[in-house]
């Protein structure tokens, strides 16, 4: 019998997290630092909008583009929190997370070898949706000396006349970067000498610290219309399983996402969008809601900062999400042989950096959506494991 399976599909190597973690989910007694999930739960007012609606029997199937009235939520947030204005009636789509946001952003622009830009390091599906897409990802790689920001130069070296758009992934995850206003203007015009599309995840925009609000690079002059912003609930409500994320940009542009979303999908699950609704109907609870998971999150920023320093891996100060970024390096192994020796030998799983991109060699990722008492723990075994091997 012939092999059904397409090409490209056969040639994508399985995820390096997932890879890593299919070993320690055959292990006991491991403490994960591994896993980008908030450990709070739901709102309970969010939880019971979805209840309420499940008892009435509201179960049916919403506008392909999503429920009007979280549309109308979307946009006033939007515009409230990043000054960023669009029309819920033709420039917003709900979709099933935004990791169905990305697929069909890219998707709808793509052409066989259209170059899309990688900033790396980087979440793990962005080089497979573009070349299911048969998109060609390009690696633009940012180095830690510069905050894991894209430079200017960094951009425009990596441009060619194939280049069709770029993948704006800040908040960064893994290394916690985020790129402010001045770095946004520096790339900006690049990008419109370029007349190229951003598709700007900003799925982290509310997990940021030391007073560093989120810009939107579709708020900069010149980049609204050449941008489709990505976003959702999943981080910032703790609302990861709900599966529900948006995508905001040009009409002419959500139009034929909303083609794409429609036949694959029909829309997102009514129960989830009228949890949402509720996350957003109340300014001042939506902006508690948010305040209290940031603040815990940045204590424990702090905390990893601070340990992995005084145990000698130099850790970047990471401004966003809810990973920290140290280097591995004075230890002599490889990303990948630190975390199966840490596992193995000390009974913590971490993502080997290089997971995220061949730039983040020598780096591991660790997510501090735990509690304080799980990283307390975890730093007490990664310090043991490193005074044994000194």
């Amino acid at each position: 019998m012939r092999n059904f399976v397409a090409k490209r599909v056969a040639e994508l190597p399985p995820s390096g997290i997932r890879k890593f973690f299919d070993v320690v989910a055959t292990m006991s007694g491991v403490v994960s630092l591994g896993v980008g999930e908030p450990d709070f739960k739901t709102p309970q007012h969010v939880r019971k909008a979805a209840i309420d609606l499940l008892e009435e029997g509201k179960t049916r199937y919403t506008a392909n583009l999503g429920m009007p009235a979280l549309r109308e939520r979307i946009a006033h947030y939007l515009e409230r929190r990043f000054q960023t204005v669009y029309d819920p009636a033709d420039q917003i789509m709900c979709t099933i997370g935004a990791s169905e946001a990305i697929d069909v952003a890219l998707r709808t622009i793509l052409e066989p070898g259209d170059e899309v830009l990688v900033i790396e390091p980087c979440y793990v599906s962005y080089k497979p949706a573009i070349i299911l897409q048969h998109g060609v990802p390009v690696i633009v790689t940012t180095k830690v000396e510069n905050d894991f920001k894209l430079t200017p130069e960094e951009l425009e070296e990596a441009i060619t006349e194939k280049t069709k758009a770029i993948l704006l992934p800040y908040p960064n995850n893994p290394t916690g970067a985020i790129m402010e206003k001045e770095d946004l203007e520096k790339i900006a015009p690049i990008l419109i000498q370029h007349d190229l599309l951003v598709i700007s995840d900003e799925i982290y925009a509310e997990l940021t610290y030391g007073g560093k609000d989120h810009v939107s690079i579709a708020a900069i002059d010149g980049m609204y219309e050449r941008t489709i912003v990505l976003n959702g609930f999943s981080k910032s409500f703790a609302m990861t399983g709900w599966r529900l994320g948006y995508a905001a940009g040009p009409k002419e542009l959500i139009r034929e996402m909303n083609k794409i979303h429609a036949y694959v999908v029909m829309s997102a699950p009514v129960m989830s969008q009228q949890a949402a609704i509720e996350a957003l109907r109340d300014d001042a609870l939506c902006d508690e809601d948010i305040r209290g998971m940031r603040e815990a999150y940045d204590e424990r920023r702090k905390y990893l900062i601070g340990e992995f320093n005084r145990l000698g891996l130099t850790c970047f100060e990471p401004k966003g999400a809810f990973y920290v970024f140290p280097s591995i390096q004075k230890t002599g192994l490889g990303s990948e042989e630190f975390c199966e020796k840490l596992l193995f030998e000390g009974g913590v799983a971490v993502v080997p950096g290089n997971a995220f991109g061949e730039c983040g060699e020598g780096f591991i990722r660790i997510s501090y959506a735990y509690s304080m008492e799980e990283l307390k723990v975890c730093i007490s075994k990664i310090e043991r494991f490193l005074t044994k091997r000194n």
